[in-house]
């Protein structure tokens, strides 16, 4: 990078917090395509192995068929799922082209999901005050490929109630090489923290799973609890399981009473473990100091 223009950056954080908003509206963008992409993706490499392990006759079928037709987050271009036809490149802009088409498809006037936008305004938002929160460097950088992935992830699984180990897994391997170098904790804590995250949740679902004979959450929710663990080390657990679990309460009773939503239908944890992450990350420290200094 440019010396003048690191600077310039470092110097003036209102620049940087605005480049990073209008960086965060692109990258809101396509984690918009990556969450509506990423899951039909991990579902047709599923079945592509089932037909292959049961040697069925219909795997060349299967496999001729979408062999023209490569489906990844790169293509088929952006379409309009009612009339099929191609989005131009002024049809994406983040937020804007929506506020312009009035929420619908130039072609055929098929609604737009508001999702879209949102998705692509929540992601400008909480990029700029990442960027705000630490200011220019290496740990910004950091926390914004956290915040992303988080974005994406708490969709998948409010969709699909999965959390893909292909977003996961690299996240948690990244959190411990970069407290290699002590971006955010020392390497002895996180290595702990990934530890403490994983087993706490792994030994709540087994003891639920004991005493009802239900599964109470999925393997994905330890593995995201993991991540913060690898990130933030071991002392930020206990306030993300307490911040999740409240929140997770709250919204459910919510639901239940209030929209009238079935009990016995699962309700994701994955975006309550995601938002005490954040939650975690940009105010974590002064939160623990404060409770500390209450208990004390």
């Amino acid at each position: 990078m440019d010396l003048n223009l690191a600077f310039t950056l470092s110097t003036y954080p209102l620049v940087f917090t605005g480049l990073i908003a209008a960086l965060g509206l692109l990258v809101g963008s396509f984690l918009n395509v990556v969450i509506l992409r990423f899951p039909v993706m991990m579902e047709e490499e599923w079945k592509s192995q089932c037909r292959e392990l049961l040697e069925c006759d219909c795997v060349k079928e299967e496999e001729e068929k979408h062999e023209d037709k490569p489906f990844n987050l790169a293509f088929p271009n952006s379409h309009c799922p009612k009339c099929k036809a191609e989005l131009k490149s002024w049809d994406n802009i983040p937020v804007l082209s929506f506020l312009i088409l009035r929420g619908k498809c130039r072609h055929c006037s098929e609604k737009i999901s508001p999702r879209y936008p949102v998705i692509e305004a929540a992601t400008a938002i909480l990029s700029a005050y990442t960027a705000f929160h630490f200011g220019f460097g290496w740990q910004c950088g950091a926390a914004l490929i956290l915040v992303w992935a988080l974005v994406s992830l708490s969709v998948i699984d409010f969709d699909h109630q999965l959390l893909p180990d292909d977003i996961t897994l690299p996240l948690l391997w990244l959190g411990l090489l970069l407290n290699l170098f002590g971006v955010f904790t020392d390497l002895n804590s996180a290595v702990i923290g990934a530890m403490v995250g994983y087993l706490s949740l792994w030994s709540v679902y087994w003891l639920f799973k004991l005493v009802t004979g239900k599964e109470g959450m999925g393997y994905g929710d330890f593995k995201l609890l993991a991540v913060f663990g690898a990130w933030f080390g071991w002392k930020m657990i206990p306030l993300i399981v307490i911040l999740s679990s409240f929140v997770g309460a709250f919204v459910g009773i919510g639901l239940i009473l209030i929209m009238g939503r079935d009990k016995n239908i699962p309700i994701p944890f994955g975006p309550y473990l995601a938002a005490a992450g954040l939650i975690a990350m940009l105010w974590g420290e002064p939160m623990i100091s404060y409770y500390l200094r209450l208990a004390l």
